[in-house]
């Protein structure tokens, strides 16, 4: 039996004790460490893969599609040129069947010129011999190579590259020729090559500019 001074000693032991056993346990330190630190980084960087909608990842990219406005604003920019181009092209005058329809080749065709391609249109313009009275008018010093000119542009530029285009290479008025590139072989490329024939007529019409079809290189057309 303990008598009462060993119970007050085994008493003051067991305070010491547990006193002890606290101070010997290791506190959290009030902020982390670098390896800490670096762990909850790459935990967030997993769940922000995971889960991109997870709290704590504002800081990921934005979202990079347009916006309602910008669509809008793009469409009004569009239209614009439209307009600019269509009264641009009206100063043209209207086509005359007579001259382009007895037009059998293309290297004889007077008018631009249009091969689309999968990506981009060649705009193929023929100039104006600038001295027709001169000896050399149409001859070897001045031979249709030398007054020809192709460009390649976006289907998306094609109002703006006809509308830039001088009234000189318009002999047959508000019309050009349009087929589909000779040299693609795939048939991803033929359907492709296609579809921007069907846009790029779409565009024509809408810019009052007659079509005149090609079928190929080899000059027969489709009237």
């Amino acid at each position: 039996m303990l008598t009462n001074r060993g119970a007050h000693t085994l008493a003051q032991s067991g305070v010491c004790l547990a006193m002890l056993a606290f101070v010997a346990r290791p506190l959290p330190p009030p902020f982390p460490t670098g390896r800490q630190r670096h762990c909850k980084a790459i935990q967030l960087a997993l769940l922000c893969a995971l889960l991109p909608g997870a709290s704590g990842c504002k800081s990921a990219s934005p979202s990079s599609a347009p916006s309602r406005a910008e669509i809008r604003q793009e469409r009004k920019a569009e239209q614009s040129k439209m307009e600019t181009a269509r009264e641009e092209l009206e100063q043209i005058p209207p086509p005359s069947k007579n001259r382009y329809l007895s037009v059998r080749t293309k290297e004889a065709y007077g008018n631009p010129f249009l091969v689309v391609h999968p990506q981009t249109i060649t705009v193929t313009v023929l100039y104006r011999d600038q001295d027709p009275n001169a000896f050399s008018a149409g001859g070897l010093l001045r031979p249709a190579k030398a007054r020809k000119q192709e460009v390649d542009v976006r289907p998306a530029d094609l109002p703006q590259a006809l509308a830039s285009l001088s009234p000189d290479v318009w002999p047959y008025g508000r019309v050009v020729a349009i087929e589909e590139s000779p040299t693609a072989a795939p048939r991803a490329e033929r359907v492709a090559i296609r579809r921007n024939v069907e846009a790029a007529i779409q565009v024509l019409n809408d810019l009052g500019v007659v079509v005149d079809e090609w079928t190929g290189s080899n000059g027969a057309l489709l009237r």
